[in-house]
């Protein structure tokens, strides 16, 4: 399950010939979406994941915090266990290094970020489709009184695990409300935004470990 996340967040957020050709209103819409996140200094989010396996039988909810400063790739995710606030896992990075801490485990693994485009950056989430993905304006939902512009999105690497990401789009104000991963073994992963608040204040301490804040952990340095 923790893998599970690590990788969507940090990747995340059908190749037919449809894709052949990036989309001009996909495009206009995610360049509107990218323009106005990189105007915020810091974003902080509450999301929900749910985790829908029907080949395992598995159907799961788990919650959590992502507070982010695309600028610098500094991120902090935090998830919460289940119907609870307790926390189960933390993944952190300055820029420079990331830990990931295992609650379970009383661990924390301490290694270099990867900033590269195909790296793992959870503060790129509002513009990973930048790079590495064909897209396709697929129309518009509405859910409640809220209408919603839908995009599909397919990485160029067909040796990626997953082949769609589907991205749901406020219309109104123009931001992210969820984005469904499609894995190639059936799953689906969908990621939630339950709040979203620009401009967050958020101190450089945030983007850093401390280890005294974590009784007795080991770290595992792994650079």
């Amino acid at each position: 399950m923790k893998k599970i996340f690590v990788y969507i967040v940090l990747s995340t957020l059908t190749v037919a010939t449809a894709f052949a050709q990036k989309d001009a209103d996909a495009k206009l819409i995610l360049n509107k979406l990218s323009k106005q996140y990189r105007s915020y200094d810091a974003v902080k989010t509450d999301f929900t994941l749910l985790i829908d396996n029907p080949q395992a039988d598995i159907k799961q909810t788990q919650t959590g915090t992502l507070i982010s400063r695309s600028k610098t790739n500094k991120y902090k995710v935090t998830l919460y266990g289940a119907g609870s606030k307790t926390v189960t896992q933390d993944i952190i990075s300055d820029g420079k290094n990331q830990w990931t801490y295992l609650k379970d485990a009383n661990e924390v693994q301490l290694s270099a970020a990867d900033n590269s485009e195909e790296g793992f950056n959870p503060a790129k989430i509002f513009t990973m489709y930048e790079t590495g993905y064909k897209y396709i304006y697929t129309g518009q939902q509405k859910i409640g009184a809220k209408v919603y512009q839908v995009i599909d999105l397919t990485p160029e690497d067909s040796k990626k695990t997953f082949f769609k990401v589907r991205l749901m789009i406020d219309k109104v104000k123009n931001q992210l409300y969820s984005a469904q991963i499609f894995d190639k073994n059936g799953s689906k992963y969908t990621y939630s935004l339950r709040t979203f608040t620009p401009n967050y204040k958020a101190a450089e301490t945030a983007f850093a470990f401390d280890k005294k804040a974590y009784p007795g952990v080991e770290v595992v340095d792994l650079r």
